[in-house]
């Protein structure tokens, strides 16, 4: 009976650490592209109307709408958000 056990423990503790290895390994591969305007656009504008209104935005969008709003008329297009700061990424440690 403990030697049954033994077994059943030691292939569980085998499996758990080849998962993590596995997991561990798919996660530092390919980065994902940020989205473009055209495809925030796609999205995030639920009226359809070609412009991201504050309400509409989300994230860091959302955060920093009125640095990105150059007219400052409530929207952003398309142009403004190719004009947009890019956000910088998280620094590796």
């Amino acid at each position: 009976m403990k030697r049954i056990t033994l077994k059943t423990g030691l292939l569980f503790a085998m499996l758990v650490a080849f998962g993590t290895v596995t997991a561990n390994a798919q996660s530092k591969g390919d980065r994902k592209e940020p989205p473009t305007t055209t495809e925030l656009l796609k999205q995030m504008d639920k009226d359809e109307d070609g412009q991201l209104s504050k309400e509409e935005v989300k994230g860091p969008l959302k955060d920093d709408f009125d640095k990105i709003d150059a007219n400052e008329d409530g929207f952003l297009s398309k142009e403004e958000l190719d004009n947009a700061p890019k956000p910088k990424g998280r620094s590796r440690n």
